[in-house]
């Protein structure tokens, strides 16, 4: 996504209206993102506890029906549909594609010393990394979308329509991708005709609103709870993937397999909207983080690796024991992956600058308000530190 600065759309003034204020950083967007990529963690954190523990296996599908789907509004709200700058188009490469390769050689290269086998390809991402690839790919079609009479309409019928094309797989992450551009696309649109604001939808939080935000996200749980084995049979976890063909999933061509994607989306932005109304609004402690999720995005995956594949998360007796202590290291993971020496020592990775691609070394050079993917805009100090303090962020 195209960055901007992170602050609510103005209103428009007549000229001779007095000059605009200097942009202001909201709170709730850091909260909400990093709140966002801390359920990432905590969903990966449990996947294997759900084989052995029904509870868990709900946990997991009550995370899974809207974090990721939260994830991609919070992006699209952050995101330009206007022709891209060169810059712009360098950050395409620079943020995305160059850390893309150089996660997919370090996924090979661990994979032949822990697992002995090896098989680099590009076009079949590992893990977490095809969210890169969306993000790229959302960029490039967000402004042809813009141009339509009805994008939130066009892109609706991207989502569900690709599951009707059993040649649309995972191959640079494209079925997921077209998947989720309806979230992405909304939350570009909420962004474009400026409903955030003009509905005081973050500084307007009445009590009433979070007790139904409370009674929304808790009901879904018992629902999961309620009628595991009617998930399981279906395979809803898969659904909620936005992977997988509808041929796949349900074993055949059906002409209504569209209908359970869509609800599944009314589904997603219902839960995606209780989970904003819950998350703060004021500057916390733990607000900064929310501009470095990308290092915790695809640095976790690395922490939790040994611990998925040794196994000793099988097993694991009693579930209220294990369930809430692994959802706490999972946050602490989250907290110590987005801290400065973790930052300063991965940087380099995350957040290359490959001058020599480029015709302008000035293309891939850092300014004051370095963005990540995600759409987070940083402030002058947090982009570039200060000579005689010698301490990279």
């Amino acid at each position: 996504m195209m960055s901007s600065a992170e602050q609510q759309p103005p209103v428009t003034a007549s000229t001779t209206a007095p000059a605009p204020r200097a942009r202001r950083r909201v709170p709730f967007w850091d909260n909400a993102r990093f709140a966002c990529v801390v359920l990432v963690v905590m969903w990966h954190g449990i996947q294997r506890l759900t084989y052995d523990s029904d509870v868990s296996y709900a946990f997991y599908l009550a995370i899974y029906a809207f974090h990721m789907p939260a994830f991609a509004i919070i992006s699209g709200y952050f995101s330009k549909s206007a022709s891209p700058t060169k810059r712009q188009m360098a950050r395409v490469i620079t943020d995305i594609l160059v850390p893309y390769v150089i996660f997919e050689a370090l996924w090979t290269l661990t994979k032949w010393l822990v697992e002995g086998r090896a098989n680099p390809n590009l076009t079949q991402q590992s893990w977490t990394l095809w969210f890169l690839l969306a993000l790229g790919i959302f960029r490039l079609v967000l402004p042809y979308l813009s141009l339509l009479r009805w994008p939130l309409l066009w892109a609706l019928a991207i989502s569900i329509g690709v599951g009707y094309m059993s040649n649309v797989d995972s191959t640079f992450s494209l079925s997921r991708t077209l998947g989720l551009l309806f979230f992405f696309t909304l939350g570009w649109w909420l962004r474009e005709r400026d409903v955030v604001r003009r509905l005081q939808l973050i500084d307007h939080r009445p009590w009433w609103l979070r007790v139904a935000a409370v009674a929304v996200l808790a009901g879904w749980a018992f629902v999961c709870w309620r009628w595991l084995a009617t998930w399981d049979d279906i395979d809803l976890r898969h659904w909620f993937f936005y992977e997988a063909s509808y041929a796949d999933l349900t074993g055949s061509q059906q002409w209504w397999s569209g209908s359970v994607r869509l609800a599944l989306i009314a589904l997603a932005i219902l839960l995606s909207a209780a989970f904003f109304v819950l998350v703060p609004r004021r500057n916390t402690w733990w607000t900064k983080f929310g501009q470095y999720t990308m290092y915790i995005y695809l640095l976790h995956s690395f922490v939790l690796y040994p611990f998925r594949e040794s196994g000793i998360l099988r097993g694991l007796d009693p579930t209220w024991l294990w369930l809430p202590l692994i959802t706490l290291v999972s946050v602490a993971i989250a907290f110590a992956l987005a801290s400065r020496p973790v930052r300063r020592v991965f940087r380099p990775l995350i957040e290359p600058r490959p001058r020599w691609m480029f015709d302008s070394a000035a293309l891939a050079q850092s300014d004051d308000h370095r963005s990540d993917p995600t759409g987070s805009r940083r402030t002058a100090e947090q982009a570039r530190p200060q000579r005689k303090s010698g301490a990279p962020t």
